[in-house]
C-alpha cells in the first residue's frame, strides 16, 4: 500500500477562509455567544487580509461592568 500526498491549494483555502459560506458559520457562533451574554452585547463580523472574523463585545456600561465582574464573554465561549 503506497502512501498519497496531497498539496495544498493555499489560494482556495484564502478563498474558502474569507467566503461567504464561512462568513455565515461565524455569524453563528458570534450570535449564539452574545444570546448567552445577554442584553447590551453586539457582534460583528469582517474580513480581514487571510480569513473572515467574527467578534462580541460589550456595547453598554451595563454589559462591560458586567463583563468585567462576571468575565461574561469569556464563559460565554466556553
Amino acid at each position: 500500500m503506497s502512501k498519497m500526498k496531497f498539496k495544498l491549494n493555499y489560494s482556495g483555502i484564502g478563498m474558502m477562509m474569507k467566503s461567504t459560506e464561512m462568513q455565515n458559520v461565524l455569524s453563528e457562533h458570534a450570535a449564539a455567544i452574545k444570546n448567552r451574554c445577554g442584553d447590551g452585547y453586539e457582534q460583528d463580523i469582517y474580513v480581514g487580509k487571510n480569513r473572515a472574523n467574527a467578534m462580541v463585545k460589550t456595547s453598554t456600561y451595563q454589559a462591560k461592568k458586567d463583563n468585567l465582574k462576571n468575565n461574561t464573554l469569556l464563559k460565554a465561549v466556553r
